[in-house]
This record gives C-alpha cells, sequence and structure tokens, in this order.
C-alpha cells in the first residue's frame, strides 16, 4: 500500500511538472482558449502534431492523423458508405475527435454542425458527425495555432447575446 501511495505521488509531481511546463508554450493557451478543450486535449495535441509549420495546410494535419475515407466508387457512382483510414497517428487522432466532442457541447457552431450530420445518414450517426465534426475542428486548430491567436467565439453569436 505504502509503494503504491508513493508511485500516486510520484505520479502528480509529474503531471505538475508537465503542465507548468505546457502552460508556458503559446500553442497551449491557444488551444485552451477554446471552449471544451481542457490541458488534456490541448497538451496531446500539441505534443503529437508538433510543429504545425510542417504541415502546409489543414488537409495536410487530417491526413497526418488519418480523418480522411477511403475512396470506393463503381463507375460514376461512389459509396457513401466508406471506412476512415487506418493510416495516420492515432494518438492525435483520438485527441482531435475527444476534443471536437467536447466542443460540441460548449459551442453552438459545433453542436448546430454535428446535429445536421447526424441527420443526413441512417447508419453509423454519432460515429460519422463526430469524425466530420472533428475534421471542421482541425481546421480551427490549424489556424489558431499557425496565427498564435486566441479563439474568439464568431460574430454572429456575440451579437445574439446583447
Amino acid at each position: 500500500v505504502r509503494e503504491i501511495r508513493n508511485l500516486e505521488k510520484i505520479i502528480k509531481d509529474i503531471d505538475k511538472a508537465i503542465e507548468d511546463m505546457v502552460e508556458t508554450i503559446p500553442e497551449y493557451q491557444c488551444l485552451t482558449s477554446i471552449p471544451g478543450v481542457g490541458k488534456v486535449y490541448a497538451a496531446g495535441i500539441i505534443a503529437e502534431i508538433g510543429q504545425i509549420e510542417r504541415f502546409n495546410d489543414h488537409p495536410q494535419v487530417a491526413k497526418y492523423a488519418g480523418l480522411n475515407w477511403k475512396e470506393s466508387q463503381s463507375g460514376n457512382t461512389k459509396s457513401q458508405n466508406t471506412s476512415l483510414v487506418k493510416r495516420g497517428n492515432r494518438y492525435l487522432r483520438y485527441y482531435l475527435v475527444e476534443a471536437a466532442n467536447s466542443v460540441r457541447r460548449y459551442d453552438e457552431e459545433y453542436k448546430a454542425y454535428y446535429q445536421k450530420k447526424c441527420q443526413e445518414v441512417p447508419k453509423n450517426k454519432h460515429k460519422r458527425a463526430l469524425v466530420l465534426t472533428a475534421r471542421k475542428f482541425v481546421r480551427l486548430v490549424d489556424v489558431l495555432l499557425r496565427n498564435r491567436q486566441l479563439y474568439t467565439p464568431p460574430r454572429r453569436l456575440m451579437e445574439d447575446t446583447y
């Protein structure tokens, strides 16, 4: 029991040291300014992306994370029921999908987008809508990290509150 308590204390100390180190990074503050993105998601996204400048644009970030679909077509018909590509950084994919799921609870724009995508197909509604929301979230993350700016809600939402 003493050994377990000692290990838990060590883990707590390491978590605190990581948190202190990450808080000084400007990218961390950019991501935590988004409602719904906490310390863990922000730190995970930053750790897995690394330098955003190594990607040309947001589609490359999404492809690196594995947030793209296999092409399935026969003649002129494209299949609507395709699976995600199993390549890419699975940890980054996890952080982006979970962060997008959290953001959709706080942000009305993401909530509306998620609900719209849920209603488009009869099968796999939640998973498909969540991955599409994560793909939209990648665009936001890319812009914030490239410009090193804090998140500001869309103007129309601010006007509605006054």
